[in-house]
């Protein structure tokens, strides 16, 4: 069985104050979101990642262009357009129909390990839905079985895949791994990644 990761990095993390994209600063001499597309892909399955134009050039450095879904921040009147994870999470479902299931990663988790992907892959041969968890603590990433295609490229708004986890069975995986509790959504959140990764 062989899913696919869906990196999330198409949001314009507002709660981020700092200057710039929180997913373009720098981390270990590259930015943020690298990383994070560094560890999914040592993941060893197949990366698919729905960024904005804006992001682009990041992601492609280091993921096939078949592989990028760049979302549009107009549409053809020049409107913004919604861009909430339930967007993002349909749109990478979509470009990869044809997968075993999907690994939804936010693009801010760069201290993800790439063996808690492969853990919670493994769990989708036995459960519709898995989640990384450590120390008895829910995180990410949340793997959904092939079965749930409908319902992931249905989603809209910012709520993601919540729904879907109160209606159907999920499985936590326990990987020892902090990063599945760790994202940046603040300066402070960023600051603390640093320190973790010195």
């Amino acid at each position: 069985m062989r899913p696919v990761v869906v990196v999330l990095a198409a949001g314009l993390g507002r709660r981020f104050l700092g200057a710039g994209h929180k997913l373009r600063q720098e981390l270990e001499g590259g930015p943020l979101l690298g990383q994070t597309l560094k560890n999914a892909i040592a993941s060893g399955l197949r990366v698919v990642v729905v960024t904005s134009e804006d992001l682009k050039p990041i992601v492609s450095g280091q993921v096939a262009a078949r592989d990028i879904v760049a979302l549009p921040e107009q549409d053809s009147k020049g409107r913004p357009v919604p861009v909430g994870m339930g967007h993002s999470l349909a749109a990478g479902v979509a470009a990869s129909g044809d997968a075993d299931g999907w690994i939804i990663l936010p693009g801010d988790m760069p201290l993800l390990q790439p063996r808690t992907i492969q853990a919670v892959a493994q769990a989708l041969e036995q459960h519709p839905i898995a989640f990384a968890e450590f120390r008895g603590q829910r995180g990410h990433p949340v793997g959904f079985g092939a079965e749930l295609y409908s319902e992931l490229v249905g989603l809209q708004g910012d709520d993601g895949a919540r729904r879907l986890l109160a209606r159907y069975p999920s499985q936590g995986v326990a990987v020892d791994d902090p990063g599945v509790l760790i994202d940046v959504d603040t300066v402070a959140d960023l600051a603390r990644v640093r320190t973790l990764r010195a």
